[in-house]
């Protein structure tokens, strides 16, 4: 495809295999460096694809020259995440643009669910280009950092049991999700549009190991949460994916407990630094959180196009 904006855009094509290495170099440049730990590990992810599965890289060529790239990449459940260009000087903005535009109608053809980025306050690319481009805003994340070693104190001692959640069926585990994500502050217009599957699907797509530190929560012989821990090891701590308790067991204390119980693994592990993601709206979150001595070290806001209708073909 290429692009056919009247007020003379750039070339937008495809990338070509031999010229890959050269535009994901392109986007590594573009990000900070735990985006570029997360961008080298999609693509490493993605080695032993066919080239079709590439087909969301695109390129704008200027006098033969690879000038910027943008890249859909592709997620399980017809879901997508969108990598953004290099930072080019005002002048070149134009470039963006046209790969925004390629991006978007790649999105639109094959009907892709969801496709998503975060963006940060130092992103090259401002919010309301995005929104030009039709995305949508869908929450604001603050980025948290805390030590392992800190406990929070308790009034009374609630003993809470973890179980890994792999010895739970595909479907105790969807329901046990959907309690806990009901009446839940983080994300609501993310969870309007996908369903528990796609975001249970989602956090065991982010790290094939990840769910070996991933346990359902247990009080009393009851199950009450979840607790969805991930090592980084090359960032060298841990990440709280998901913390949540169904809503008859929220407001006792067990929150608390939990999120001990999260840090004393990392802890164990010989883990010093836990870090998480929580929405900016969800106050009592921040504020246990932040009783727990974590500070926010960065704050992200997640946009996405959201895809329908059947899937088309892609424009000449």
């Amino acid at each position: 495809m290429t692009s056919s904006d009247p007020s003379n855009s750039p070339e937008v094509v495809l990338c070509p295999p031999a010229r890959r290495r050269e535009a994901l170099l392109q986007l590594s440049a573009a990000h900070d460096p735990e985006q570029q730990a997360a961008l080298s590990a999609a693509v490493k992810a993605m080695y032993n694809q066919p080239d079709v599965q590439w087909d969301g890289l695109w390129i704008t060529i200027e006098a033969g020259q690879l000038v910027s790239a943008i890249w859909v990449q592709p997620l399980p459940m017809n879901m997508a995440q969108l990598w953004l260009p290099k930072p080019l000087p005002s002048e070149q903005g134009v470039h963006t643009s046209a790969l925004l535009r390629a991006a978007n109608a790649w999105v639109e053809a094959h009907n892709i669910r969801l496709c998503h980025l975060e963006l940060s306050s130092q992103a090259p690319v401002s919010e309301a280009l995005l929104r030009e481009h039709g995305m949508q805003r869908l929450a604001c994340l603050d980025h948290l950092t805390g030590s392992s070693r800190y406990r929070l104190a308790m009034n009374e001692a609630l003993p809470l049991s973890l179980q890994p959640l792999c010895e739970f069926s595909w479907a105790e585990q969807l329901n046990l999700l959907a309690a806990v994500g009901q009446g839940s502050l983080d994300s609501r217009p993310l969870r309007d549009v996908l369903s528990v599957e796609e975001l249970l699907n989602g956090f065991y797509q982010q790290d094939p190991q990840a769910p070996q530190h991933w346990y359902a929560v247990g009080y009393h012989e009851a199950v009450v949460g979840v607790l969805l821990l991930a090592p980084r090891p090359a960032l060298g701590r841990w990440e709280l994916m998901l913390m949540g308790l169904t809503p008859n067991w929220r407001g006792k204390g067990l929150g608390r407990s939990l999120l001990n119980k999260g840090l004393a693994l990392a802890q164990q592990a010989g883990v010093q630094e836990v870090t998480l993601a929580v929405d900016d709206i969800n106050l009592p979150a921040k504020r246990l959180y932040q009783q727990a001595g974590f500070i926010r070290y960065a704050q992200q806001r997640l946009f996405a196009w959201k895809g329908s209708g059947e899937r088309r073909s892609l424009p000449n």
